[in-house]
């Protein structure tokens, strides 16, 4: 740290993304990606694009939004894009936490991240001790609200019903309902949009459409939400979304039943890893996203990666206090997740 920082900045904790080891080959389970690759016209479309970089690409991303909103059934004045979701939630907490932000203890960390980088008054809500949301205790706070449906790193989700109840008992403060990992699975919230004017949903190519490496997201609001966004961005950087990536975007929608058969193999892949877990005595959560969160009183959960890392396979370790003994396993291919339980197998037995 260099004695020129702003003194505001000093004890700022920055967020820890996955690791990226380049000493070896792993069977990289760590950081939520699909394990199979887009489809071989995002590939065309983006390639096409790479002979125009001289030229800026268009700053509303029209087409693109043109062909969200016909995915989403909205209109392009509700569709917001931006260089991956984690740009819509620095930009939603900075135009939307003026009275303070609420969101759950354990779930996505860029959320205290951002808020402390903000100056945005938050306060962690506890989950319940089966790591579920209590939704009763997210009426009428009083400020911006946050989660992840599904959760991260649980994988747990709340009912689209149980979303809209909070909502509804939130009038006054937007509601910004993350998903992520929602096409594994869980229901989404888009079809409240409509009838709720503080709701907003954000969404990722990262999981479900196998682009994490082209950084594109999507929010979903009524149009006086998506104004406040679009304020705050050209504000700041107008030509966010690279001329590759809104050609790859389009084109990954225009792909959407080979990218949701995609999800499908990944459901299946993660039921069957999880049911062969649970054999070898772990505890493992019912997940909604692609990744599963497990435990076993055999090994501890830092140890228990350690080891994995040693054999070449990489998960996710947390060391906050209650989920410390649990591990994040992205669901990757059969073969991947067979590799996973082999390793497993011989720590145990080791």
């Amino acid at each position: 740290m260099s004695r020129f920082l702003c003194e505001r900045y000093l004890s700022l904790e920055a967020y820890t993304p996955g690791e990226q080891p380049q000493d070896m080959q792993y069977v990289k389970l760590n950081t939520n990606e699909s394990p199979y690759p887009p489809s071989p016209g995002v590939v065309e479309a983006a390639t096409a694009e790479a002979g125009r970089l001289q030229l800026y690409c268009d700053p509303t991303a029209a087409k693109l939004r043109d062909a969200l909103a016909a995915r989403c059934g909205v209109k392009r004045e509700n569709v917001y894009v931006a260089n991956g979701s984690d740009d819509i939630l620095y930009f939603a907490f900075m135009a939307f936490g003026g009275d303070g932000a609420f969101f759950p203890d354990i779930t996505y960390g860029f959320y205290k991240v951002y808020c402390e980088l903000l100056g945005v008054r938050y306060e962690k809500i506890p989950l319940k001790d089966d790591f579920s949301i209590d939704p009763a205790q997210y009426a009428g706070l009083g400020g911006m609200i946050a989660f992840a449906n599904p959760n991260a790193p649980t994988g747990l989700a709340l009912s689209r019903d149980t979303v809209e109840g909070i909502v509804r008992a939130n009038p006054g403060h937007v509601v910004l309902v993350d998903e992520a990992y929602v096409d594994f699975g869980a229901e989404s919230c888009l079809p409240l949009v409509e009838k709720y004017d503080n709701l907003l949903v954000v969404q990722t190519f990262s999981k479900s459409r196998s682009l994490a490496g082209a950084r594109l997201g999507f929010a979903v609001a009524q149009p006086a939400l998506i104004d406040d966004l679009n304020r705050i961005k050209f504000s700041t950087n107008p030509y966010d979304i690279n001329r590759m990536t809104q050609a790859a975007g389009i084109a990954a929608l225009a792909a959407d039943e080979t990218n949701m058969e995609n999800c499908r193999r990944i459901i299946a892949t993660r039921e069957d890893a999880a049911r062969r877990l649970r054999q070898m005595g772990f505890e493992v959560l019912p997940s909604s996203a692609n990744f599963l969160f497990a435990r076993t009183d055999k090994i501890g959960g830092g140890d228990l990666y350690r080891a994995l890392k040693q054999r070449g396979v990489l998960v996710r370790h947390f060391d906050a206090p209650r989920i410390s003994d649990y591990n994040r396993i992205t669901v990757g291919t059969p073969e991947q997740m067979d590799a996973l339980i082999d390793a497993i197998t011989a720590i145990l037995e080791g």
